[in-house]
């Protein structure tokens, strides 16, 4: 019996198909979904998503989120999904510089709403450069 897999994000489907099986970061650490898996809910944190479709393992750097799994199916809802060719090292090391000189420099007069915003970034931003630097050609 397959797993059929969603990956969406705000911006757009990033994947819809049946796979083998799917390694997803939970937050409180990797779960590995295969057919008939129990049903559940879980929050995600930014990492590395994997799964095997027609014997070729893919993988994703993927933000926050939630995953929603049943017997045959997994939908991940994430603030980003992004392979390995996608991401620009220089740039998102930049974004990381921006974003915690700006916390140093004026978290005293930000709302917390900004700060977690920040914070967020920050985290996805970081998950993204490990899966660049570990996947890098």
């Amino acid at each position: 019996m397959p797993l059929h897999l969603d990956i969406v994000t705000p911006e757009k489907k990033v994947f819809s198909d049946s796979v083998d099986n799917v390694r997803l970061p939970g937050v409180d650490g990797e779960l590995g979904v295969l057919p008939q898996h129990a049903g559940l809910v879980t929050a995600l944190k930014p990492g590395e998503l994997r799964y095997l479709h027609h014997g070729q393992v893919v993988t994703l750097a993927v933000g926050s989120g939630f995953a929603e799994i049943t017997q045959d199916k997994v939908v991940v809802l994430t603030d980003m999904a992004m392979g390995e060719a996608e991401i620009d090292e220089q740039s998102t090391e930049e974004a990381i510089r921006r974003a915690q000189e700006k916390l140093k420099t004026v978290s005293h007069s930000m709302d917390a709403e900004e700060v977690a915003y920040l914070e967020g970034l920050i985290s996805r931003s970081s998950a993204a450069l490990h899966f660049k630097r570990k996947y890098r050609h």
